[in-house]
């Protein structure tokens, strides 16, 4: 029945989400051309609530949980499992309060309305993953960035998407290189869930009633522990919340 639902809404879902990011594009290069950066996060995080609330039209529920006071003099490393694309939308949209970054594939900074010009102005690290040297070069600036402005940044660890919502095994890489340039960073794991069973037959036709679940845990503090230590918790965390342990 989701699948069927899903011939029928998909292309409904597909026409708003495309056409909220035709609409933000320019809005985002007119905020940041005549005011600013702060302006323009503001235009982003407006974007990005239109794309997570765009899940309503595939009857998909949206569920945010953090049980916790996180700090915002303080940069984060929010290190989440990766099950699709839209897990990008929300994780923007309800870590605003945290200027939550991302480390993206430089293929991605064009081409893509509203993404791309975001990629390019929003602060994050762009890698090439062929050229290892460049890629640690712009993590360890996206680090300064965040000691700087107390900026946070979103890591997948898994280094690729699981796409049958079963975890991959954390890489310690990321954190590491982040930690080295803000060592007092927190260490925020988030359990992300069912948002694979929106592409489980592709990108058509994209199922329907889902219940879709972003879940902060219990962050991890830095201090006295290895980065394969700190990412090994994380995942084990995000794991028990899975069910996945």
């Amino acid at each position: 029945m989701s699948k069927l639902f899903g011939y029928i809404l998909s292309p409904v879902f597909y026409f708003f989400f495309g056409l909220t990011l035709c609409i933000f594009h320019p809005i985002q290069w007119i905020c940041y051309k005549l005011f600013g950066y702060k302006a323009h996060k503001v235009s982003v995080d407006i974007l990005n609530f239109f794309l997570t609330y765009c899940q309503l039209l595939l009857l998909n529920s949206i569920s945010f949980k953090n049980e916790y006071t996180l700090p915002t003099d303080r940069p984060i490393i929010f290190a989440a499992n990766h099950q699709s694309m839209y897990d990008i939308p929300s994780l923007i949209w309800f870590l605003r309060r945290h200027s939550a970054k991302f480390i993206s594939k430089i293929e991605l900074t064009k081409g893509i309305p509203s993404i791309s010009i975001n990629l390019r102005l929003g602060g994050g690290a762009n890698i090439n993953r062929k050229d290892n040297k460049q890629a640690i070069s712009e993590i360890i600036k996206l680090g300064r960035r965040m000691k700087e402005n107390n900026w946070s940044t979103v890591i997948f660890p898994e280094g690729t998407r699981a796409k049958d919502g079963q975890v991959k095994q954390f890489q310690f890489g990321g954190i590491a290189t982040i930690l080295k340039a803000v060592p007092n960073a927190l260490v925020v794991p988030v359990a992300i869930e069912n948002s694979w069973k929106i592409v489980r037959f592709g990108t058509y036709p994209l199922t329907t009633g889902n219940a879709l679940k972003w879940t902060i845990l219990k962050p991890i503090e830095p201090e006295g522990k290895t980065a394969n230590e700190i990412t090994l918790e994380a995942e084990t965390e995000i794991r028990k919340l899975l069910g996945q342990v």
